[in-house]
């Protein structure tokens, strides 16, 4: 498959087929990851879970408590 790559607004993207999108489960505002690979450009899709999610938020409150008082003076 072949596609150009178009100004959009202030930036440039490419246009991603429908049939495309549809046959990897794709849509319109899930997260993917661009990375190149060797000359080529690779993507992925990103999976975040809702479990996922909730350990990080997990740790973060963790640290959050753990680090209050230095949260707190370095907002000051």
């Amino acid at each position: 498959m072949n596609t150009v790559i178009r100004k959009i607004g202030n930036s440039e993207g490419v246009i991603l087929p429908k049939e495309l999108l549809k046959s990897l489960n794709l849509k319109a505002g899930d997260s993917v990851v661009v990375f190149k690979e060797g000359d080529e450009l690779r993507m992925r899709r990103v999976e975040d879970s809702a479990d996922e999610f909730e350990r990080k938020m997990k740790i973060a409150r963790e640290r959050m408590r753990k680090y209050e008082v230095t949260y707190r003076a370095l907002a000051k």
